[in-house]
């Protein structure tokens, strides 16, 4: 009897696994299981799902920072400033854009693009309130990103954990270019939303295209201001010398830097009778001189792509300029005369990465 029993369990076991689930009745509760596991199968993939699988290190960090960037009381105060002046250009664009617009101008076509460059004296235009609070806005968002978490105390506690000591500055800057990403496309966005509204003509493909690499010139440009103040925040330990010491470079090139060139050149300067050859070298070496500057390099490329009858950025000779036909120069064209600042400024922000990584990686520390 006991062994009848048993041979009975162990086939309705063996049925039940070569036949998990009953087979349908109909074509719905086919469609029905098809559909389930295809849910279950993208499930997973879903942000945020508790049933995920376990995610990347470096995956939780960044998302973690992109929380702390959008959340704090800073960059909620410094987002106000920043759109508040941005929304006062435009107004000032808006209302004066009938004005800007002459007869005989080249770029008499580009409407979108003088949204971007005009005014009237008195608000700065649009890329010259990004030239001029982009630095505050990069950093502001780097000065603490290291030192503060040594000074808490969660450094130690997060380097102990089995998570790579380059994961944490990589995600730090990673977290901060994605904040800074999202407001500048948001806000460039913004101005092609207010002045459609306003002109009622849409871009051209080519005014968008160089609205679309005057954002991304202005994220590598904010960028360059973030390594910098994470190479401080590296470097120092409390929070407060680093910040003084990004404010203190910013001023430096925004305000001392020109004062510093013009009067150094002004002994070297050639007297009014000196030959064309000789009068362009010294223009080229202080142009030269003046392109050391970050902000010197995002004015000229910013101009040049927003600008499109700017056909040179140094010094021309009356043999370059004469028989030249006034027009706007192609996108192209345009990109090609700026590949010179932009690799600068790229090369800027490779460099103080680099340095900021190197020191971080052979810092020692320990918990407090």
């Amino acid at each position: 009897m006991d062994s009848m029993i048993f041979t009975t369990a162990i086939s309705k076991e063996a049925k039940i696994m070569n036949n998990p689930t009953p087979p349908p009745h109909n074509l719905y509760e086919t469609w029905l299981n098809r559909t389930n596991g295809l849910f279950l199968g993208f499930k997973r993939f879903i942000p945020g799902n508790e049933d995920n699988a376990i995610l990347h290190p470096f995956r939780v960090i960044v998302k973690k920072e992109v929380a702390d960037h959008v959340r704090s009381l800073r960059f909620l105060i410094l987002i106000a400033i920043i759109a508040l002046t941005c929304l006062g250009s435009m107004y000032t664009a808006l209302s004066n854009i009938d004005k800007a617009i002459k007869p005989n101008d080249p770029e008499g076509t580009f409407f979108f693009l003088k949204l971007f460059t005009i005014s009237d004296g008195t608000l700065p235009s649009f890329f010259v309130f990004i030239s001029f609070l982009g630095p505050l806005l990069g950093i502001s968002l780097g000065f603490d990103a290291i030192n503060s978490e040594q000074n808490n105390g969660t450094l130690s506690r997060i380097l102990s954990q089995p998570i790579y000591r380059d994961y944490l500055l990589n995600a730090k800057f990673l977290a901060a270019l994605i904040v800074i990403s999202v407001m500048f496309f948001a806000l460039g966005f913004l101005v092609i939303g207010f002045g459609l509204i306003t002109i009622g003509i849409p871009p051209t493909s080519e005014e968008f295209l160089r609205i679309v690499f005057f954002i991304v010139l202005s994220i590598f440009y904010v960028a360059f201001w973030l390594n910098l103040s994470l190479l401080f925040s590296v470097s120092f330990r409390q929070p407060a010398t680093s910040a003084l010491a990004g404010i203190a470079v910013w001023l430096f090139f925004s305000v001392f830097y020109r004062m510093i060139i013009n009067l150094i050149i002004k002994f070297f300067a050639p007297s009014q009778y000196a030959a064309a050859s000789q009068i362009v070298r010294f223009e080229g070496l202080k142009i030269g001189l003046l392109r050391l500057m970050p902000n010197q390099l995002f004015s000229e490329a910013t101009t040049t792509l927003l600008m499109p009858s700017v056909r040179s950025v140094g010094p021309l000779t009356m043999e370059q300029v004469y028989g030249t036909i006034p027009g706007p120069l192609p996108l192209g064209q345009s990109l090609l005369l700026v590949w010179p600042q932009v690799t600068g400024l790229i090369a800027a922000t490779v460099l103080c990465f680099v340095l900021s990584y190197v020191s971080f990686m052979r810092r020692e520390i320990r918990a407090r």
